[in-house]
């Protein structure tokens, strides 16, 4: 697929669309509904056109300032948890009269990102957000900001957004910012230019990437590029650009930054649990080790075990080490931090006879271990 493509709904059926705080708030970090009605008229535009659309939006917190008196985005997680409560119904009530002006309606996903990384959540997920589309529901998703702890300081509405993407099946996703691309410099800075492609991770390097700009954002550029890197390596292309272009994105035209797929899809809970999980703990193994779960596809055994770093529990995400500190794999580890050390370095037929038979099991069986990258 290429830019071209995003004009016609019938090659790109489904899409994600990503907007975040910045996109939909005034100068005073305030809840602007003008913005956000604009941006609704574009996505029903498409929607009538044939297209299906899943809206990732940030900004239930902004839209709590005004009537909870708050002057910006609360810094004390309580405070900021509350407001997020508040926020999100005043925000999904300016959804549902926005796109009831056009005929549709919309339903409320709230997602925390351990909600879906464990086994059947995911799907629970999957076939939601898949049925409400086929309903010709639009799905307004956002993280889950009143319970989460760490999400809702570090913000990654851009990662669900990717995250999302592959969940639906989508043909593509569309990042809308308050930046219309990503520049190889400071977009205020005099000479810095659009990147108008990038086809790999090579195009990006020597790239000056900003953190948040906004009063209100909590992502930045360089949680748009991450979001990028998971969905085009699973397949999924990717526009990024301002909401104000969002139209002109969408017709196909040469705007933003078109970030070409450099994979493919891959297994839906494999994705997950490379990226949506918040590791607990790290296990290091030898060198034995790093080979039979990267090049032998095996499950990680007790015997290739060498430390154990961290606090977790069995079934909590982890990364899995190479002697050398270089993180190769994730998965749902098998044992607590407390049971492994006594286990680490031992076969499993001694492990059996010291331990019993219905003790010995996997530290990571090879269905829940992922690979990664080394960054």
């Amino acid at each position: 697929m290429d830019r071209s493509a995003f004009a016609d709904p019938a090659r790109a059926a489904r899409i994600v669309v990503k907007v975040g705080s910045s996109s939909l708030t005034d100068d005073e970090g305030r809840l602007d509904v003008g913005r956000l009605t604009a941006l609704v008229d574009v996505l029903a535009a498409r929607i009538a056109d044939g297209g299906q659309v899943t809206l990732v939006s940030s900004g239930a917190i902004a839209s709590a300032l005004t009537v909870l008196g708050l002057t910006g985005r609360p810094k004390d997680l309580a405070t900021a948890q509350a407001a997020a409560s508040v926020g999100q119904g005043l925000l999904m009530a300016h959804y549902t009269r926005a796109f009831a002006a056009h005929g549709r309606h919309v339903g409320q996903v709230l997602l925390t990102v351990e909600d879906v990384v464990r086994q059947g959540h995911y799907r629970n997920a999957q076939r939601a957000l898949n049925r409400l589309l086929d309903l010709g529901v639009v799905p307004i998703v956002n993280e889950n900001d009143t319970v989460a702890t760490h999400e809702i300081r570090f913000g990654d509405n851009d990662r669900v957004a990717a995250l999302v993407a592959h969940l639906t099946h989508a043909d593509a996703l569309l990042l809308l910012s308050d930046v219309d691309a990503l520049y190889d410099g400071p977009p205020t800075r005099p000479g810095s230019r659009r990147i108008a492609r990038v086809e790999s991770r090579a195009d990006l390097a020597g790239v000056e990437i900003s953190a948040p700009g906004s009063v209100v954002g909590t992502g930045g550029m360089v949680t748009k590029v991450e979001a990028a890197t998971i969905a085009t390596g699973s397949g999924v292309p990717v526009v990024l650009t301002s909401a104000a272009s969002a139209a002109a994105a969408l017709a196909g035209e040469d705007v933003g930054t078109w970030f070409a797929p450099t994979g493919r899809r891959i297994q839906t809970r494999r994705l997950w649990l490379a990226h949506a999980a918040r590791t607990r703990g790290r296990v290091v193994i030898d060198a034995g080790a790093v080979r039979a779960i990267t090049t032998g596809k095996k499950s990680l055994l007790a015997a290739g075990v060498v430390g154990v770093e961290g606090s977790f529990e069995a079934g909590d995400p982890i990364e899995v080490a190479g002697p050398e500190g270089v993180v190769v794999a994730r998965g749902l580890v098998g044992y607590s931090a407390e049971e492994l050390p006594d286990r680490m370095g031992r076969r499993s037929e001694e492990l059996a006879r010291s331990h019993g038979d219905a003790s010995v099991r996997a530290v990571v069986h090879r269905d829940d271990l992922v690979q990664v990258r080394p960054r």
